[in-house]
């Protein structure tokens, strides 16, 4: 057995019989060995789209995805994708070529240091020095990819090494020191939260992707109803409690809901599971929470305390610990609720509040378009969507009622991440239904990849966002620099219907109410990819908290008309409501 043929078996060995690659000259050797597997390779059409396909695969099986590349620019290609799943924690292994071992050092042709580019948007990068190191270099990969807070791993390998022959294959792990993943929570912490927690009488739970990593859905239901605490989400963390619950109030943060930004303002105790209090999220860290007394719950220790001061960290795997504070917390409880109260006007609370809607209007708001990718879809359908303005309305309007089944790039923000994601999601989930929905941007950043969906069959539909905008930009620049509108129009080229039909790919342009439902369901029906070129209105906005801000000051999104005095002082609302309106940046 050869080096390029242990990778193989290694991979097949642990699950990983699909992957997704682009071939160069220091990976011929692995090719050549592929040509006789029975790999199910995927080619894409750029290394950027090979990460990508892996993430999304990873994000919607749970399983870890596998991505290669040739060496030096094929290698830098990945890195997009790499650092995009660092971001979010998504358990993937790139598998790179390198130059002979001899050459390494030279600037030999196509060579680049992987191992010194991916140390810092990895769990950990291998570089096998030998044949025989390569069954138990990619065991350990999937072990540190998926383990603890999941995260990708590279390991470059050498043209000599995959063509040198093994004199053993043995799979044993490779001692990593200082990797040892904290899975169970210190008691003695859980008994201070779960104390914190039966004292309040304004808890509020804050459910982050960890949550959907370590499967604790199920347990984050009972946990909200178990100490009556109102749910919101990070984008990552959407899907990890079903959209439909009374008491979900959404996304949190700068493009978040004003009723979740708003409640966690309010909140006396909050308890976060499985995020990392970014800034997107937060808002101006010092107006963040004020009234709260905050439990972080996370795996990874380093996130506990970093941006935002904790008053009960507890480190460990977030079912374990929700499974082991419900344990707690109903030994402790007796009689009613001191939050049964806050969790009633939670629900009146978010009724209460009018999302800023508009249906049937030409040319198309997002709101109707997402309305009808809704009606169209089922609960076990898998939207993968791009970075950008239609990603927050996504995030806002499209309700997702199951983990894994919305996937989105949050802490990179990689326009490109999109169509990829979705071509890795279908691979992994043949029998889901599966929607790409992205913006005119993103989607020419990887357009080339219609041509792996053509050419695999892979059955797909992609809803493009058409406002010749960089949306998003484009918002900011009206907002924030005074409607200097610089180089964010993407002109009339190309004609979206025409380039996907130039791949073979079916297409139609929607203008009106009602195209996008009945388009998308046809296609869903006839098993077959297609593109919807959705045009939509260039004026419509999002929501946002002004950068600079706190949370609570939120822009463009609801109009209240419910007495909130029930849950809200006066005062409080007054204030929050005028600061809104008289800040500079109205």
């Amino acid at each position: 057995m050869r080096g390029g043929e242990a990778i193989i078996k290694s991979l097949i060995d642990l699950g990983a019989d699909t992957v997704f690659g682009y071939p160069g000259g220091q990976v011929l050797p692995l090719y050549d060995m592929i040509y006789d597997s029975d790999l199910n390779h995927i080619l894409v059409r750029h290394e950027q789209s090979a990460s990508h396909a892996a993430d999304g695969f990873a994000r919607a099986s749970g399983n870890v995805g596998v991505c290669i590349s040739t060496s030096g620019p094929g290698a830098t290609n990945l890195v997009t994708g790499i650092a995009t799943a660092h971001m979010d924690s998504s358990p993937i292994i790139a598998i790179t070529g390198q130059v002979p071992r001899h050459l390494i050092g030279n600037d030999a042709f196509q060579e680049v240091d992987m191992l010194g580019i991916a140390m810092p948007i990895t769990k950990h990068a291998f570089q096998p020095k030998n044949a025989d190191e390569i069954p138990s270099i990619v065991n350990s990969s999937f072990q540190i990819a998926s383990s603890g807070r999941p995260g990708p791993v590279v390991i470059d390998v050498p043209k000599d090494v995959q063509e040198e022959e093994l004199n053993s294959y043995k799979t044993g792990l490779i001692k990593t020191p200082g990797y040892n993943p904290t899975t169970v929570g210190n008691i003695r912490q859980i008994k201070k939260a779960a104390k914190l927690i039966t004292e309040s009488s304004k808890p509020i739970i804050l459910a982050g992707g960890g949550v959907i990593s370590s499967n604790a859905s199920l347990e984050l239901k009972t946990f909200s109803k178990l100490i009556k605490a109102p749910v919101t989400t990070t984008l990552l963390g959407k899907g990890s409690f079903a959209d439909e619950e009374d008491t979900c109030l959404g996304m949190l943060g700068m493009h978040g809901r004003k009723v979740a930004n708003l409640s966690v303002d309010e909140s006396d105790c909050l308890i976060a599971i499985g995020c990392r209090f970014s800034d997107r999220t937060t808002g101006k860290i010092e107006d963040f929470a004020r009234n709260a007394k905050i439990i972080h719950i996370d795996i990874d220790p380093a996130e506990i305390g970093k941006n935002v001061e904790v008053d009960v960290p507890i480190v460990g795997d977030g079912k374990n610990v929700l499974n082991s504070l419900i344990d707690t917390i109903k030994s402790l409880k007796s009689g009613s609720s001191k939050s049964s109260q806050w969790y009633e006007n939670s629900i009146l609370f978010k009724n209460g509040c009018i999302p800023r809607v508009s249906y049937g209007d030409i040319p198309l708001k997002p709101q109707q378009v997402i309305k009808e990718i809704a009606n169209s879809l089922n609960s076990e359908s898998i939207v993968s969507t791009d970075v950008g303005q239609h990603q927050m309305w996504m995030a806002h309007f499209f309700n997702t009622s199951k983990p894994r089944k919305f996937l989105s790039s949050g802490g990179l923000g990689t326009m490109g991440f999109g169509f990829p994601a979705s071509i890795g999601a279908k691979v992994a989930m043949p029998d889901n239904d599966v929607v790409c929905v992205t913006g005119d941007g993103g989607f020419l950043m990887v357009a080339q990849d219609l041509a792996t969906v053509k050419e695999y069959d892979i059955p797909l539909t992609i809803c493009l966002f058409n406002n010749r905008k960089l949306g998003m930009v484009y918002q900011w620049q009206n907002l924030f620099y005074n409607k200097r509108l610089s180089h964010t129009d993407l002109g009339q080229t190309p004609d979206f219907v025409k380039l996907a039909e130039s791949f073979g790919i079916s297409a139609i342009r929607i203008t009106k109410p009602g195209e996008v439902e009945e388009s998308l369901k046809l296609a869903i029906k006839d098993a077959e990819p297609i593109l919807l070129d959705i045009v939509i209105d260039k004026s419509e906005t999002l929501p946002m908290v002004p950068p600079g801000c706190g949370i609570t000051e939120i822009l463009g999104e609801y109009k209240i008309e419910n007495d909130l005095n029930d849950m809200f002082d006066g005062a409080d609302i007054a204030n929050a409501k005028n600061n809104t309106l008289n800040n500079s940046y109205k």
